[in-house]
C-alpha cells in the first residue's frame, strides 16, 4: 500500500530542520511528528530537485509539491515531451523580442493537446529554478556584465616569498561567460585594469556594469546615491557604459558573479591549490587554461557551453571596444591660490586656470601626458603635463587683463612704443633699459614714462626726456617734475619755458624781463 503524503507544513519543517539547524534524520523524526523512512525520503527527493534551499522557501505549496512530487511527473508522457524543450526555450527566451507566450505558441504546434499557457508557465519556472543554471533573473543579451574578487586567494613565489594575489572575476549576464584572473590588489588601478582585460576578453562592452560596493568601484555606498570613485567612473565613460553598484547586503543582485566565484573555487582553486607558481604571469597563464575548460564546459539544463551560448546570442550585442586603451588616470581636489593657479602633488609643478576661479575648489585629472582642471562638472583648463619642480605653467588666456597686459612687456615693444613719441623719450627709454644689470627691472620704470604721454603733449615729454638726459638724472621720477614744471609753464603762458618770469620789484637786479 502505498505511503499517504504528509502535511505540506511537516515537509517544510523537515527542510527547516535539516537546512537551518543542521539536524540528524532521528532528531527531525521526532521534532516533526514523521516517521525517519519518511523523513530520509523527503530529504533526498528535495536533493534530487538540485535547489538550494533558500531557493524552496521563495516556491509557493504547489511549486513544492510538485517538485518533490518529480517521480509522478517522470512517468508522465506529457511532462516529459514537454521538459526536453525547456533547454532551446532557456535559450531562445535569451534573444531579444522572444516571450513565454511564443514559446508556448510554438509548443502547441507540436503538442496540440499540450499544457494549457498557466501550467506551460509552471513548469517553465521550476525548471529554470532548478539545477546549475539559475535564472531568476533574467538578463537581455549585452546587457550587464557583473564583477567581484574571491573572497579567498591564490599565491605565487616572488624572489623566493610567498606573495598572495587577489582574484578578480566577471560575468556576463545572459551567456554567463566568465573572466578571472590574478592580481596584485584590489586597489583602484588595478582593478581597472582588470576590468579593462575582461572587456576585451569578452570582445565588446555591455551597457552596464554591476561591480560589489569595493572602495576601488564605489568610493560612498548608499541606498539611493552611492558614490562612484572618480577613476572608476572615468573608466566607464571612456568605454561608454554605465555602472549601476550592487545593493549593499543584498547577495540577490549579484546572485550570478555569486555562483561564478563558487565555481572559481571548484573549478580554477581546487585544480591549483597544490601547484607552485614563480610569477603572476607564470599563475595567470594557469587561470586561463582552467578558465577556458570551464567557458567550455556544457550547462547541465541547457546542454550547451557558455561559450557557445555567447556566440549564439551575445556577441553580437556588446558594443564596440575602443581602438586605444584606457589612459590610466589620476584625481586631486585642490583650491585655487591667489595667484589663480594650483599645485599638482605629484610633480610640485603649479598649473594656471582662470583667474575667475581663484579661492574656488577644483577637481584636477590627469595622466602621463596632460593635466586637466575641472570646476562644477566643466573643464576649465588644460595643459601638456611638465615635471620640473616648482617650475609654473601660465596660459596668458587665464589671466585678468591687467596681468595679460604685464605678460606681454617687452624690452622691444617699449622701444617701439617709445620711438612713436619722439626722438628724445626712445633715448631715455633706451637709457632706462641699459642701465640696469637685467632689463626686466627696468620695465616699470619705462611703463611709467611712456603713460605720461596720456596728459601731455609729445612735444612736452620730449622737451622732460631732453632735460632729464642733460642733468644725467633720467628716471620715471624726475622726468615727471621735468614735465610737470613744463606744463605749468605752459599754463602761465610763458615763451620760454626755460626761464620764470617774474613782475618787476625794487629787489630784482642785473635781471632781464622780458614783456
Amino acid at each position: 500500500m502505498a505511503r499517504k503524503r504528509i502535511q505540506l507544513k511537516q515537509i517544510r519543517k523537515i527542510l527547516q530542520l535539516k537546512y537551518e539547524n543542521e539536524l540528524g534524520i532521528r532528531d527531525i523524526a521526532k521534532l516533526s511528528g514523521a516517521s525517519k523512512t519518511t523523513v530520509s525520503d523527503y530529504i533526498a527527493r528535495f536533493k534530487r530537485s538540485g535547489l538550494e534551499y533558500k531557493q524552496s522557501k521563495s516556491l509557493n505549496d504547489e511549486e513544492l509539491i510538485e517538485l518533490l512530487e518529480e517521480k509522478k511527473l517522470q512517468e508522465c508522457e506529457q511532462y516529459n515531451n514537454l521538459v526536453q524543450l525547456f533547454p532551446e526555450y532557456c535559450r531562445d527566451l535569451k534573444t531579444t523580442g522572444f516571450t513565454k507566450q511564443l514559446l508556448w505558441e510554438r509548443y502547441l504546434k507540436l503538442y496540440p493537446d499540450g499544457y494549457r499557457y498557466s501550467q506551460f508557465c509552471h513548469h517553465f519556472d521550476i525548471f529554470q529554478k532548478s539545477g546549475e543554471l539559475t535564472m531568476r533573473q533574467q538578463h537581455d543579451p549585452g546587457d550587464i556584465m557583473y564583477i567581484d574578487y574571491t573572497g579567498q586567494k591564490l599565491s605565487y613565489y616572488k624572489n623566493g616569498e610567498r606573495t598572495e594575489a587577489e582574484v578578480y572575476v566577471a560575468i556576463l549576464g545572459a551567456s554567463q561567460l566568465t573572466f578571472a584572473e590574478g592580481s596584485l590588489s584590489q586597489k583602484k588601478e588595478e582593478f581597472v585594469r582588470s576590468t579593462e582585460r575582461a572587456l576585451r576578453y569578452f570582445g565588446g562592452v555591455p551597457r552596464a556594469l554591476v561591480p560589489d560596493n569595493l572602495k576601488s568601484a564605489v568610493t560612498k555606498a548608499s541606498k539611493y546615491e552611492p558614490e562612484l570613485n572618480p577613476l572608476f567612473d572615468d573608466f566607464a565613460e571612456y568605454y561608454r557604459t554605465a555602472i549601476i553598484p550592487a545593493r549593499a547586503y543584498r547577495p540577490k543582485d549579484k546572485a550570478l558573479v555569486e555562483n561564478a566565484v563558487r565555481l572559481t573555487y571548484q573549478r580554477i582553486f581546487a585544480p591549483l591549490h597544490d601547484k607552485r607558481f614563480n610569477s603572476l604571469a607564470e599563475l595567470n597563464e594557469a587561470i586561463a587554461e582552467l578558465l577556458e575548460k570551464h567557458n567550455n564546459r556544457k550547462l547541465v539544463k541547457l546542454q550547451i557551453s557558455r561559450r557557445e551560448l555567447f556566440n549564439e546570442i551575445e556577441k553580437n550585442e556588446l558594443k564596440t571596444l575602443p581602438s586605444e586603451p584606457y589612459p590610466l588616470k589620476h584625481f586631486e581636489t585642490h583650491k585655487v591660490g591667489p595667484d589663480y593657479h594650483i599645485i599638482l602633488s605629484a610633480d610640485k609643478h603649479y598649473y594656471s586656470v582662470p583667474w575667475q576661479l581663484r579661492g574656488k575648489r577644483v577637481k584636477v585629472i590627469y595622466d602621463e601626458r596632460n593635466v586637466a582642471v575641472y570646476f562644477d562638472g566643466r573643464r576649465e583648463a588644460q595643459h601638456l603635463r611638465d615635471r620640473k619642480t616648482g617650475t609654473y605653467t601660465t596660459s596668458v588666456a587665464h589671466m585678468p587683463d591687467t596681468h595679460r597686459f604685464y605678460q606681454s612687456w617687452s624690452g622691444e615693444k617699449f622701444r617701439k612704443w617709445a620711438e612713436n613719441l619722439g626722438p628724445e623719450v626712445l633715448s631715455a627709454v633706451n637709457h632706462l633699459l641699459e642701465s640696469k644689470q637685467h632689463e626686466q627691472q627696468a620695465y616699470k620704470s619705462c611703463m611709467g614714462v611712456l603713460s605720461l604721454a596720456k596728459k601731455c603733449e609729445a612735444e612736452d615729454l620730449n622737451h622732460a626726456c631732453r632735460k632729464a638726459l642733460n642733468y644725467a638724472r633720467v628716471s620715471y621720477r624726475e622726468i615727471k617734475l621735468y614735465l610737470d614744471d613744463i606744463i605749468r609753464q605752459r599754463k602761465i603762458d610763458c615763451r620760454d619755458v626755460n626761464i620764470h618770469h617774474f613782475d618787476s620789484h625794487e629787489n630784482l637786479r642785473n635781471t632781464v624781463i622780458y614783456k
